[in-house]
């Protein structure tokens, strides 16, 4: 009988990782993210699988919670066959490298303070380097097409298909023999929430007997794309006619191309006031590139006329891309009227840091957090109202005015899920993932009202059989 096993993203929202084994023996990873927030702590432990075991890795997407341990996948053993888009693996070598620079950078600076106290040898090392990247990157891949099954191996078929998450992202469906009689499991990776202006809308999973759902937002519903947005304008213009300044901690995929977009809008229609606009991020600016790359291919149809009308999706006067160090420390003599897009986006590290010492303390500006923010962030600290948060072995005071648009999030709501699940057919049992354990029996209920099906929140480990 095939079994699943979570071993991150059960009922927490990172660490995205599940393990399928069928009945001929073949063993399916479906992601290996890295974990974030308070269970950070958690990707430094050994893998609780043998590593060598897998046969093949399925990825959904390029998010650093669903790619983020696939390197030190590798370094524990891992030979076998990765599954991605071309986008994800575009956008997975970007995300990869940079953690694997932040890693460096953070074992580095945590060293040298331990070296002090004669304790360097508590530090716990980077979870993989740069070479480790190149090793898993270098690994067989398989490069579907959405929408067109492949033969994983025998009795094994995948297809891949558009989730409307960000460039790239899938859910996939894994159809296996079982007993004589053919099973289809679904894994949704993260579905997105048909609001977003840059990639193109979830398209509907039309039968499976078992589906594993993402549950990140199972509890609320976003506000309306155009209402969002409207208060996204509002936020902007106010701040910059009051002569304050704009920090958004911004992921680098998905979320920034989505601002630049609407960013571009006002300056085309002579909406935004005089200003300057940073993308503080090398991470963004080269996921940016690939977004152009395959702009003909993969974004919106909207997205395609501006770039037929202009040459380009997301350039315009104004836009600034500050790479170096050196151009980050520059934007600080900008006194007034500059929008800062700048990662992290949950604010657990990055160049929002330095913007955050710089100008939090000055009423006039403005944090506009447009993303989810993790419990045990830094920027869930904030959303949650903090006045105070150390910053370099500096107190800051918080007096910066504070908004949360969610109506920007790249995941589906609680109608979007309920509203995808109930399309798909034949359905025996639902198993929830990727979301925080209250929010996850908000839903259930939910599902079981209005649905009238079978849904199961996944505990951390737990092994469930696909009866």
């Amino acid at each position: 009988m095939a079994t699943v096993i979570s071993y991150g993203a059960a009922e927490v929202v990172t660490g995205s990782c599940h393990l399928l084994e069928l009945d001929s023996g073949t063993r399916i990873l479906v992601d290996c993210g890295m974990f974030q927030g308070r269970e950070e702590d958690r990707n430094f432990g050994p893998f609780d699988f043998d590593a060598d075991s897998i046969d093949y890795l399925l990825v959904t997407h390029a998010h650093l919670d669903h790619v983020g341990r696939i390197p030190k996948l590798v370094k524990e053993g891992f030979h076998g066959t990765i599954v991605a888009t071309d986008a994800t693996f575009a956008l997975a070598e970007v995300v990869l490298l940079d953690s694997a620079k932040i890693m460096k950078e953070d074992y580095l600076t945590y060293y040298k303070k331990a070296q002090r106290r004669g304790t360097e040898g508590k530090v716990p090392q980077p979870l993989y380097e740069e070479k480790d990247v190149d090793a898993a990157l270098s690994l067989p891949k398989i490069i579907p097409e959405y929408e067109k099954a492949f033969a994983l191996c025998d009795g094994v078929t995948v297809t891949y298909r558009n989730a409307g998450h960000i460039l790239g992202s899938a859910f996939i469906e894994i159809v296996y023999t079982e007993g004589g009689e053919k099973r289809k499991i679904v894994f949704s990776g993260d579905i997105g929430n048909d609001n977003d202006m840059v990639i193109p809308n979830l398209v509907s999973c039309e039968n499976a007997d078992f589906l594993y759902v993402e549950s990140t937002y199972g509890d609320r519903n976003h506000k309306g794309a155009v209402e969002s947005e409207e208060e996204f304008r509002s936020i902007i213009t106010d701040t910059l006619k009051n002569w304050g300044n704009v920090l958004i901690p911004s992921f680098a995929i998905e979320r920034t191309q989505e601002i630049l977009c609407i960013l571009k809008e006002m300056h085309d229609k002579g909406e935004l006031p005089e200003c300057k606009i940073f993308l503080d991020s090398p991470m963004a600016t080269r996921a940016t590139t690939i977004y152009k790359e395959y702009a003909e291919k993969l974004l919106s149809t909207e997205c395609q006329k501006i770039k037929k009308r202009d040459g380009t999706v997301f350039d315009f006067d104004g836009l600034i891309y500050t790479l170096t160090v050196d151009e980050s420390k520059a934007i600080n003599n900008v006194n007034e009227r500059a929008i800062i897009i700048a990662g992290s986006g949950m604010c657990s590290g990055g160049r929002i840091l330095h913007h955050f010492k710089n100008r939090l303390w000055n009423p006039k500006n403005t944090v506009l957090f447009v993303g989810y923010q993790a419990v045990g962030t830094l920027g869930r600290r904030i959303v949650d109202g903090a006045k105070w948060i150390k910053l370099y072995h500096e107190d800051i005071r918080i007096k910066a005015s504070m908004h949360t648009i969610n109506g920007f999030s790249a995941h589906a709501d609680q109608t979007g899920i309920l509203h995808w699940v109930k399309e798909i057919k034949d359905l025996q049992r639902i198993f929830l993932i990727h979301g925080e354990e209250e929010k996850q029996e908000v839903l259930k209920e939910v599902m079981g009202e209005r649905l009238h099906e079978k849904v199961h929140i996944v505990e951390p480990e737990e092994v469930i059989y696909l009866s």
